[in-house]
């Protein structure tokens, strides 16, 4: 009866020439539950959602150091299109923020 997680699905750029793309966000797994499968059921809950409302790409936002967050996209079919370097000031250390998507 307890939330395991959760993300969101939404369109980041709301441009009719880019309607094809979605983007995952915020996807999050309550401690209890890492190395369960749960992130993973969600994604692909997700992009099993994104089919559904006729979305080609599936694209999502990732820190850097998050390896096993970037480990769980891999998997789940998701490839690396770019790198914002230091995009990000955390604890007086600049991230950078990996692009990761998958066609579908």
């Amino acid at each position: 009866g307890a939330l395991a997680g959760y993300d969101k699905l939404g369109q980041s750029v709301q441009l009719a020439s880019r309607e094809h793309v979605l983007e995952l966000t915020g996807l999050a797994v309550a401690p209890a539950h890492h190395r369960r499968g749960v992130g993973r059921l969600l994604v692909e809950a997700t992009v099993t959602e994104a089919r559904r409302r006729g979305a080609r790409k599936l694209a999502l936002r990732v820190l850097a150091p998050n390896l096993a967050a970037r480990r769980l996209y891999r998997v789940c079919g998701f490839n690396v299109e770019g790198v914002l370097r230091a995009e990000f000031l955390l604890d007086g250390q600049y991230v950078d923020d990996v692009l990761m998507a998958r066609t579908l």
